[in-house]
């Protein structure tokens, strides 16, 4: 495989997603998740060269991992499977009223969460484009985080962009424990993408309104800030314009992976050398094919289907 364009660093893992209660025992599908994997598959979909850097571990969960990933061209070369008998994660899914979803982690000791730097680092080389990145990695412990850092870091001196996703999971860590380890990841980045209920966890000052948090990242160096709205769109800011968009009108099966498909688009834009309004455009259409369909990743559009979404309403291609 031609060496990757872009690669994200994190961990997925086992899915688990259950078709009823728990409790009663109902049959469960079994997938792959992880948000750094979503967004590199996202990005292989769209026909771009992309790399995965994590750790699985030596069991058939880890196996299924690497076979996903593979399967939808992601390259694995610098993929670690875990020796010292740390496991793979898990994440169990269990759906409740309406569109209400329950999530658990099995993530404690387990492999991803023991990627160090020297595992990381190796990934990073002359050609890369774009390093992408979330804020639940380093949240898995000690080593991950600074593994992530190490790798904005590297990244940087290669000259390439730097991509955040803020990402924040409140069954992993406490806000002031994710602002303490963001804020110098966040100094770290170029692109800073988060939700508007995130902001405050990288902005100079959580108090500030979104308008203001906004103008000081970017007085602090950060390139681009896109603040995602869930459906009610999208914006993104330089030090030049803002561009907003409207969400996608889809029906909705499903939300989860809907902001990784967001950013594989928006990357994917900006790869593709298009203006901050068309970025927006296309990670709104990406995000779409997400929740319109069910599963963090197997929605996901190649690039030809993304015409799919001006489509008249009814339309059979034959």
């Amino acid at each position: 495989m031609a060496t990757p364009e872009v690669v994200t660093v994190g961990e997925a893992m086992a899915a688990l997603r259950a078709t009823g209660p728990i409790r009663l025992a109902p049959p469960m599908e079994l997938s792959v998740a992880g948000a750094e994997a979503n967004v590199a598959i996202g990005l292989a979909r769209l026909g771009h060269r992309v790399g995965w850097v994590g750790a699985v571990g030596d069991d058939s969960f880890g196996a299924l991992v690497l076979r996903t990933l593979r399967a939808e061209e992601v390259d694995v070369t610098h993929a670690r499977i875990d020796t010292d008998g740390r496991p793979t994660g898990l994440l169990v899914r269990e759906d409740g009223l309406g569109d209400l979803a329950r999530i658990g982690y099995y993530r404690t000791g387990s492999a991803g969460s023991a990627i160090a730097p020297e595992h990381v680092l190796p990934a990073l080389g002359p050609g890369l484009r774009i390093l992408h990145l979330t804020g639940i990695t380093p949240a898995l412990g000690p080593a991950a985080a600074r593994a992530v850092l190490a790798a904005a870091q590297r990244a940087r001196e290669l000259g390439a962009l730097v991509c955040l996703d803020v990402n924040y999971r409140s069954r992993l860590w406490d806000p002031d424990r994710a602002r303490a380890t963001l804020l110098p990841l966040a100094h770290a980045c170029d692109v800073l993408v988060a939700s508007a209920d995130e902001l405050h966890l990288v902005a100079e000052d959580p108090a500030l309104p979104e308008p203001d948090a906004v103008a000081a990242l970017l007085a602090r160096g950060r390139r681009e800030v896109v603040i995602t709205r869930g459906g009610d769109g999208a914006s993104a800011t330089t030090p030049d314009a803002t561009a907003r968009v409207p969400a996608r009108r889809v029906p909705v099966t499903d939300v989860i992976g809907a902001g990784d498909a967001f950013v594989a688009g928006y990357l994917s834009a900006v790869l593709d050398g298009l203006d901050l309004e068309a970025r927006l455009r296309r990670a709104a259409g990406t995000a779409a094919f997400a929740v319109a369909t069910r599963g963090d990743w197997e929605g996901l559009p190649l690039r030809r289907d993304l015409a799919l979404l001006d489509a008249p309403a009814g339309t059979t291609l034959r």
